[in-house]
């Protein structure tokens, strides 16, 4: 049954219907511009977590113990083919692939470009890259294939080189010697960023340890399944993973491994709630301004409502219960006009290849990300709408409601002569 206050309540809100629509209409349109930060930072969150987990870093990641202070591409796994097992054998990983790197040079007649060369899996690395799995030309490494390479753009625009082309590969040896192989170009692949493209020299595993004289993978990263868009969701399986690396190896998230990226990402989340913030409070306000100006205009009906035996916590009840209303109301407009644009926008996405033309595309921190930006819609922006318009006009609603409870009956009915 519906209160005595609830339905005063209501009344009032009837009687002033152009004010009540100005602040429903004003309310709803700043919840909905919050909602729209709040879904592009869920949106780049989750652009980041996907654009490191595809491009080749993965979610975690198997180094030898100090490398990530190091980065010494020398050291390997200690055991690394139990450690292998060991990690697929986890129920939450999606691919493990193995790597080898070592820095070196490509020569093509007189023409030489300087590379770090990948030892990788053939059968299991292109299920975490997907650049691999649509190269520009030729075609990717098969398993078990020896003396092949496969290079990005940006690499084979300074050699020269095409698919088919035979390649001199030289490095420097765990002891110190010069040593080379031939190498064919079978695959060439273009992701868009010159820096990317340059990173991007595969070849068998076997192969890098022979040329290098350095035995077995230096790294195992791994992809895990239904991770989600939380960066944070990776540390329980981080330190699973730890367990497991045996003695010599630790395990890393890909949030240890591109901090840049991270700190994007936190930096964009703090952002986007300083402008939420900003945009319902100047909402708020503006709330509590219609809200204090009904008051003082009702200000003889409160005090007849006083005099007659009305409580000062009930008229509290009335003000509170009409910015309830309005947050309600504000909350369903926000809802019914940002949800379906937030939706379509996910669905096609903004194409941001304009805003990032030149040789780097949208790499970041050694991460290529999407150049289609989606940001994050989904029933989450129901119960959020709903929260920030409630809790605005509520706080919006205390000092007017107050003003209401302090109405003194023989001054308000006062008639001045």
């Amino acid at each position: 049954m519906i209160s005595t206050s609830t339905r005063y309540a209501l009344r009032s809100l009837r009687r002033n219907l152009r004010r009540t629509a100005l602040s429903v209409v004003g309310l709803g349109i700043g919840v909905g511009i919050a909602l729209f930060a709040l879904s592009w930072v869920r949106g780049l969150e989750r652009m980041s977590v996907e654009a490191a987990a595809g491009g080749g870093l993965g979610h975690l990641r198997v180094a030898p113990a100090g490398w990530l202070e190091q980065h010494d591409e020398a050291l390997r796994l200690t055991e690394w083919e139990d450690t292998l097992e060991a990690t697929r054998a986890l129920p939450w990983v999606e691919v493990a692939t193995p790597r080898a790197n070592v820095g070196g040079l490509l020569g093509l007649g007189t023409r030489t470009a300087h590379v770090v060369l990948t030892g990788v899996d053939a059968s299991t690395e292109p299920q975490l890259f997907r650049y691999l799995r649509g190269l520009s030309e030729g075609r990717y490494l098969e398993p078990g294939e020896r003396g092949a390479i496969v290079l990005g753009r940006a690499n084979a625009t300074r050699l020269r080189a095409n698919v088919g082309d035979e390649l001199v590969a030289t490095v420097v040896s765990a002891s110190g010697e010069l040593e080379s192989a031939i190498v064919t170009v079978v695959g060439i692949i273009d992701t868009g960023s010159r820096t990317i493209d340059q990173s991007i020299a595969h070849v068998a595993l076997e192969d890098v340890a022979q040329l290098s004289g350095r035995e077995g993978a230096g790294e195992i990263t791994i992809l895990a399944r239904e991770l989600g868009t939380d960066p944070e969701a990776v540390e329980p399986m981080r330190r699973e993973l730890a367990a497991v690396v045996g003695e010599g190896n630790q395990a890393l998230s890909w949030l240890e491994l591109v901090p840049d990226l991270r700190a994007k990402i936190d930096g964009s989340y703090r952002s986007s709630r300083i402008a939420t913030t900003i945009i319902l409070l100047v909402v708020l306000f503006g709330v509590a301004s219609a809200q204090l100006t009904s008051v003082l205009e009702r200000r003889k009906e409160f005090a007849v409502l006083a005099a007659i035996g009305i409580r000062a916590r009930t008229l509290v009840r009335i003000v509170v219960t009409e910015s309830l209303f309005l947050g309600l109301v504000s909350g369903l407009l926000a809802i019914a006009w940002a949800m379906p644009l937030l939706a379509h926008l996910e669905r096609v996405g903004l194409d941001l290849r304009a805003a990032f033309q030149g040789e780097e595309g949208m790499a970041f921190a050694g991460v290529l990300l999407d150049p289609v930006f989606r940001p994050q819609a989904g029933p989450w922006l129901v119960p959020t709408a709903l929260a920030l318009s409630l809790v605005a006009t509520m706080l919006a609603s205390l000092y007017p409601a107050w003003f209401a409870s302090r109405t003194d009956p023989a001054n308000a009915l006062r008639v001045d002569r």
